[in-house]
């Protein structure tokens, strides 16, 4: 089943006015502008009507400019070395490049989806999985669930700086290592600030997703690469970082499903290590009723081992189901949807979960909550 152009426009539009204005003028004037293009957008149509997303489009055209280095448009492109800032040569550029290699970005379009392996994040994810571990009392198993090529299953291996209006900065993490990440921690009304562990240990990384990427594959790290915002060069310095500390040890994948195959992917960690399962923007991808199953897989899954599930997704894909009546945590209206960093474990099959903080969904700040 295809999407009809109409809803294409109205994602691209909505893409550009809500998730990437004031953060990529790049990527908001290209959508804007491919928003009111029947011909530009009609190449989204390539794809099946969920994947049919605007970052989908754009990273095609990122990867066919990758591959032409020394395209006038190349100077646009910041992920490229190129200086120039949106001007009115911009879209006629970019519009006559695509238009000119239609094919090949349909082609694109129909056998990838936005793979963005945002290593920031992991900067999120760090504060959860280390209190899970604290609760454990013993290194933990990490289980990431969606993991593209499984960048976030070292965040143990990765330095943060958290960087907050009461204490200054708070620093933890190995401290060699080739991979810094920094991010603004607020509070919120009445929250204090958290006591975030310095180390955390980790004993066993697995990776589960229906296309596990392998980072020596050239082909596929450049499609990781052409996911990330092409006027954002400070986020693809990160990921190239990350993805030589990968390559150095990589954890196990698990080519399968989110539902059918957790148990599976869980076995290959050892019954007597604590498990962390991480989810972190993928649950939006699944509809309401397979989210709703995973759920009940990770619940059945909790009665056989200790579990935490640490995810970081919007409220009403992940802790809804955990923690309902919180619609505090649900975006307003026309504005961008905020994640939801949030720690679940389960007692007898009934769950016990806070929402730990708000987070951004690149992974540069968040509001702590408790």
């Amino acid at each position: 089943m295809t999407v009809s152009i109409e809803e294409i426009k109205r994602r691209l539009r909505r893409f550009a006015e809500v998730e990437a204005a004031g953060v990529s003028p790049l990527y908001e004037h290209l959508a804007t502008r491919a928003s009111e293009d029947d011909e530009v957008a009609g190449l989204l149509a390539a794809a099946p009507a969920d994947c049919a997303v605007p970052t989908l489009l754009l990273a095609a055209a990122h990867r066919a400019v990758q591959a032409e280095p020394f395209h006038e448009l190349v100077n646009y492109y910041p992920s490229m070395g190129g200086s120039y800032g949106v001007d009115a040569g911009t879209w006629p550029l970019f519009r006559q490049f695509v238009v000119d290699r239609a094919e090949k970005i349909r082609a694109l379009i129909a056998t990838h989806t936005t793979q963005t392996n945002e290593v920031r994040r992991a900067a999120l994810l760090y504060p959860a999985v280390a209190l899970a571990a604290k609760q454990a009392g013993a290194a933990v198993g990490l289980l990431e669930v969606g993991c593209s090529a499984g960048l976030l299953l070292n965040l143990d291996r990765y330095g943060y700086r958290y960087q907050t209006e009461q204490s200054g900065q708070i620093v933890v993490g190995p401290t060699k290592t080739p991979l810094g990440l920094h991010c603004a921690l607020e509070l919120g009304p009445e929250a204090a600030l958290p006591s975030i562990p310095k180390k955390l240990a980790v004993a066993e990384r697995v990776g589960l997703d229906q296309t596990p990427v392998d980072l020596a594959d050239e082909d596929a790290a450049a499609w990781l690469e052409a996911c990330i915002w092409a006027d954002q060069p400070e986020r693809q310095r990160l990921f190239s970082t990350a993805a030589a500390l990968q390559r150095k040890s990589q954890p196990q994948f698990v080519r399968g499903d989110a539902v059918g195959d957790l148990a599976a992917a869980a076995a290959l960690i050892p019954t007597g290590t604590p498990l962390v399962v991480i989810t972190s923007h993928v649950l939006s991808y699944l509809s309401d009723a397979r989210r709703a199953e995973f759920v009940a897989a990770l619940a059945d899954l909790a009665g056989t081992r200790p579990l935490w599930w640490v995810s970081d997704d919007d409220y009403g894909s992940a802790q809804r189901y955990v923690l309902p009546d919180r619609d505090d945590l649900a975006p307003a209206v026309g504005q961008s949807t905020p994640g939801t960093l949030g720690l679940t474990r389960w007692d007898n099959g009934v769950p016990t979960s806070a929402a730990l903080a708000r987070t951004a969904a690149h992974g540069e700040r968040m509001v702590w909550l408790v």
